[in-house]
C-alpha cells in the first residue's frame, strides 16, 4: 500500500475517533456527570474506587486507577482506587480453582464494602466475568458504574450508571473509554478540590481602629 494510502487512512481513522468524541458528548454527558459525582461521594465517605475488565479494558482499569492514586491534573492527597487485574497469583489462583467467569467478583467479595464503588469497563458490554463482577458488587450493596460500546449490551443493564460509546468499532470505543476515565478523574479532583475549599473557616476581618 502506497504511503499516501496510508495516510488517507489514518485521516479517516482520527476524523472517526473525532466524530465519536463528539456524539459521545450529546450522548453520554449526562451520565458521565452522575459518575463523577458518585465517585467523588463515594470518597468522600471513606470508600474506594475499584476497576475491572479485560485485555485493553484491564490496561485501561490500570490506567485509571494509577491517575487517582498518584495524580492527574493537580497535586492533591492519593486517592483510593484499585485496579482488580493486576494480581496475578489471585487472578490465576481463582481462574483455576472458580473458573475465569469468577476472577472479578471474587476479588469483589473479598476487598468491597456499601461503601465503595466500582467502574466496569467492556467494550461489548457483555464479558460473562465482567458481568459477574457487577452482580457481585451489587449484592454487597456497592454503587456500580459501567463503561461500554455499541448498545451497551447487558453490562449497561446491570450497572447503576451506564456510559456507553455509541460505536461498534472496538478500537475507537477503547480511545473514548480512556478518554472517559481521564475526564472522570479530572472531575473528580475538581469536586473534591471544590468540598475542600467551601469547608474553609471564612477570613474574619477586624473593624475599627487598628492597635
Amino acid at each position: 500500500m502506497p504511503p499516501e494510502s496510508i495516510g488517507h487512512h489514518f485521516a479517516l481513522t482520527l476524523r472517526a475517533g473525532a466524530d465519536l468524541r463528539l456524539r459521545l458528548l450529546e450522548s453520554g454527558m449526562e451520565n458521565l456527570l452522575r459518575a463523577t459525582e458518585a465517585v467523588s461521594s463515594s470518597l468522600r465517605r471513606g470508600g474506594k474506587l475499584l476497576l475491572f475488565g479485560n485485555g485493553g479494558s484491564a490496561a485501561d482499569a490500570q490506567h485509571i486507577a494509577t491517575e487517582f492514586v498518584c495524580r492527574f491534573k493537580h497535586s492533591r492527597k492519593p486517592l483510593a482506587a484499585l485496579s482488580l487485574v493486576t494480581d496475578t497469583s489471585a487472578l490465576t489462583a481463582i481462574g483455576n480453582d472458580y473458573g475465569f467467569e469468577q476472577i472479578f467478583a471474587r476479588q469483589l467479595l473479598a476487598l468491597g464494602g456499601p461503601a465503595d464503588i466500582v467502574i466496569a469497563i467492556s467494550t461489548s458490554g457483555a464479558s460473562p466475568n465482567v458481568l459477574a463482577g457487577i452482580r457481585a458488587a451489587s449484592n454487597i450493596g456497592m454503587r456500580s458504574i459501567g463503561f461500554s460500546g455499541g448498545d451497551g449490551g447487558r453490562l449497561a443493564q446491570l450497572v447503576e450508571i451506564p456510559v456507553v460509546v455509541p460505536s461498534a468499532d472496538t478500537a475507537l470505543v477503547q480511545e473514548c473509554h480512556i478518554t472517559l476515565g481521564h475526564l472522570l478523574c479530572g472531575g473528580v479532583e475538581l469536586l473534591l478540590k471544590s468540598a475542600k475549599t467551601s469547608k474553609l473557616p471564612r477570613k474574619q476581618y477586624k473593624t475599627g481602629n487598628a492597635r
